[in-house]
């Protein structure tokens, strides 16, 4: 029998995110006052953020099933900081603080600076309708 292959796996779906992510960074930087785009953008980060935040222990868990405990506590030390900036997120989108916003923004594209957008992507608009997302959760 061969082996199972999941192709949508939690790695796969970080990766999509934190591109999505500098993409929607990009877009909020050129917004000059808030307005429902920009709600969307800053709504959008947040709940990627958590849901990259939701997957960390998925991932783990094959490391620490066999023993590579140094390895997992690494890799949940290089990603607690998405739980964190999520939560600082959506407490400034509900509550309109976008001075906040612009103060975490320099600081989520400094952590996902490694990460490469091409040109010619085909995310498109990941952000569109994300404010209604996070008013309903």
């Amino acid at each position: 029998m061969s082996r199972i292959i999941n192709p949508e796996s939690v790695g796969k779906e970080r990766i999509q995110l934190t591109k999505s992510i500098v993409l929607a960074l990009r877009e909020l930087a050129h917004q000059t006052e808030p307005g429902p785009e920009t709600r969307d953008l800053a709504a959008f980060i947040a709940l990627a953020l958590e849901q990259i935040s939701g997957g960390i222990d998925i991932s783990v868990a094959a490391w620490e099933k066999r023993g590579y405990w140094v390895k997992a506590d690494k890799f949940r030390m290089e990603w607690l900081w998405t739980g964190q900036y999520a939560q600082k997120m959506k407490t400034a989108v509900v509550a309109d603080d976008w001075a906040t916003v612009a103060l975490s923004m320099p600081v989520i594209a400094q952590k996902l600076a490694k990460v490469q957008v091409p040109a010619g992507h085909r995310l498109g608009r990941p952000w569109v309708g994300a404010w209604k997302q996070l008013n309903a959760s």
